[in-house]
């Protein structure tokens, strides 16, 4: 008999997230599952090079020791069933160790894995296809160079485990969505042909997948938002229909409102109307959210369309080494100080490898932090007087030892170069490997997903498509525009108008903006035309070959999202950019002035 209703609890959002969050959500979430989210792309990069070194390892222990063991007790009692991507690059030692904290508390649970993802064994036959990256083109690297290849699974290879009857699943590299509608599916009985129930199934994976993202983490009205220390993590109640509410336990700091929850909705999303998923693409672009009561928010709306038929494939691969530091000044004209050191001690490091017949740096870059230096062209004068800075500095090489020269040089200037330079703190800088992204896309007939529970093992292969996404079908909502001026026109800062959130993909960020008000919108829209956004955030085109700004529209949600394409200096490790993950660029535009008439703005 399907329910009338499923309770989902969002844990973790990250590697590293709290361990509050699970006992918190099993005391007071009233939950059917809970699930985990722990990779991303810089994730796998550290997993991958973990398990070269340690063949035993390769998951997420913060899960195993921390979440599965302090818990497993209540997981029982409550009968709350897991489903989480913490098996990494090793789903199978993820379980022996969970199943061993069970046995010592005498437990059991069916736990299931689902492997197949990857495809590290096969990199010599994809090199040898001549595989480009989907995105720029770019050749396939050495498959010696490579730390982790894996294709994005969907949510179907976790409901056929559910389905299988595990208490437990845990997974290798699945689109973070997946974990959530992979239980509606079996539930609900959601077919692979009911595209709108599983946009709107993924829409709710897509809310809670960040933790307490959806219940006023990172909201921009921050000052409204209770209790840090004790925040809620979110819940989902999700209806049969594809409406689901988001919630968080009672008693909890946070903030549960539709500004909260369409920020999140917006968060690491590209063009909202072709949203690629393994099962589906979603249509975000009707997507409605409202207040359904305290702490409580309904969201409906979602659309669907026929999924490409083909994986995601990403590898993650060793291209150099980097090195960070981070200098602290202090006094009088500290900002350039700091500024003039960073650059001798550049200066010398070339020096030192010419010297020694050493290739030269391959890229540095020097911010000097507390003057807003990730502003580029809109940092305001009066940072350059601050009398407290850090410089932070960073090169590339192809050769660690290289690096190590810098090393050796970095702590000099404490005693040979300017006043007030306080030496280095919280630890010695660091070498690591600069780990780039290869993303290609694989026919998902190629990667079948292999489930085992228990004694059994089987395969799950992939169902056959009638019917493929076509960009062509999609309609594209209409703009808004703005009705006649009349009267006076004044300016005010985008945070009177708006909420907004940004993330990154890749080499590329969203910032997704909500109208406070329906009526700002056209208004918000006039404002931020691609071409003033390419200038405005003209910085952070630095080295781009192509660069874009696409801007798209969200009437359901009163809302624009502007993607920035080649925008990050490569993203995540492979970027020496302070902000490599994009997570200031919304506060950035905030402070952007917006045209309207007098009668509709705000106060100032």
């Amino acid at each position: 008999m399907t329910k009338s209703s499923v309770r989902i609890g969002g844990a973790g959002g990250f590697l590293g997230d709290s361990s509050l969050a699970a006992p918190q959500l099993l005391k007071g979430g009233r939950l059917d599952y809970m699930i985990l989210d722990y990779l991303a792309e810089a994730t796998m990069s550290s997993l991958g090079q973990l398990r070269a070194a340690r063949p035993d390892q390769g998951y997420a222990r913060d899960f195993t020791d921390w979440v599965w063991k302090d818990n497993l007790r209540e997981f029982k009692a409550q009968g709350v069933k897991v489903v989480t991507n913490a098996g990494g690059l090793n789903p199978r030692a993820c379980r022996e160790r969970m199943m061993a904290h069970a046995r010592a508390a005498g437990l059991s649970f069916r736990i299931a894995i689902v492997e197949g993802d990857d495809l590290s064994e096969r990199l010599p036959d994809l090199k040898s296809r001549g595989l480009r990256e989907m995105f720029t083109g770019a050749e396939m690297p050495s498959p010696e160079a490579v730390f982790t290849a894996n294709a994005y699974f969907g949510a179907a290879p976790i409901a056929a485990a559910l389905a299988a009857g595990a208490d437990m699943v845990i997974t290798g590299r699945v689109v973070d969505s997946a974990l959530t509608l992979g239980p509606l599916m079996h539930e609900f009985g959601w077919g692979a042909d009911a595209y709108d129930l599983l946009s709107a199934g993924s829409l709710a994976g897509h809310v809670i997948e960040c933790g307490a993202q959806a219940t006023g983490g990172l909201f921009t009205d921050w000052e409204d938002v209770p209790d840090w220390t004790h925040i809620g993590y979110p819940v989902v109640e999700c209806l049969p229909d594809g409406t689901f509410f988001v919630e968080k336990p009672p008693g909890t700091g946070g903030l549960v409102s539709p500004a909260a929850v369409a920020e999140q909705i917006l968060y690491e999303v590209g063009d909202p109307q072709g949203y690629a998923l393994p099962d589906v693409v979603c249509d975000f672009t009707q997507v409605e959210v409202s207040e359904a009561g305290p702490e409580r928010v309904r969201v409906s709306g979602a659309r669907g369309y026929p999924p490409s038929g083909r994986y995601k494939v990403c590898l993650t691969w060793g291209d150099g080494y980097r090195f960070i530091g981070a200098m602290p000044v202090v006094g009088r004209e500290a900002a350039q100080k700091a500024a003039r050191q960073a650059r001798a001690l550049i200066e010398r490091l070339s020096e030192m490898l010419r010297d020694r017949n050493l290739p030269p740096l391959r890229d540095h870059r020097i911010e000097i932090l507390g003057a807003e230096a990730s502003y580029g062209a809109h940092a305001r004068p009066e940072a350059q007087a601050s009398r407290e800075v850090v410089a932070r500095i960073g090169a590339e090489h192809v050769d660690a030892d290289a690096l190590k020269l810098m090393m050796r040089e970095f702590n000099s200037p404490t005693t040979s170069m300017s006043v007030g330079t306080t030496g280095w703190f919280g630890g010695p800088p660091t070498i690591t490997p600069v780990s780039r992204v290869f993303s290609v896309l694989l026919d998902r007939q190629e990667c079948p997903a292999r489930i085992s529970l228990g004694e059994d093992t089987f395969l799950q292969e992939a169902a056959s498509l009638t019917e493929v996404f076509d960009p062509e079908t999609v309609i594209r909502p209409s703009p808004p525009s703005c009705a006649p001026a009349s009267g006076d026109m004044v300016e005010r800062p985008l945070i009177a108008l708006a909420w907004a959130r940004s993330g990154d993909k890749g080499d590329a960020f969203n910032i997704g903006v909500i109208a406070r008000d329906p009526a700002f919108l056209p208004w918000i829209r006039e404002g931020l035309s691609e071409e003033r956004m390419k200038a405005w955030f003209a910085h952070e085109f630095e080295g781009a070959k192509a660069p874009r700004v696409i801007l798209y529209d969200l009437p359901g949600l009163s809302a624009v999202n502007l993607h920035f394409m080649e925008a990050l200096g490569g993203g995540q490790f492979s970027s020496l950019r302070l902000d490599a993950l994009a997570k200031a660029k919304a506060q950035q535009l905030l402070d952007i002035p917006i045209l309207l008439p007098a009668s509709l703005a705000p106060a100032a």
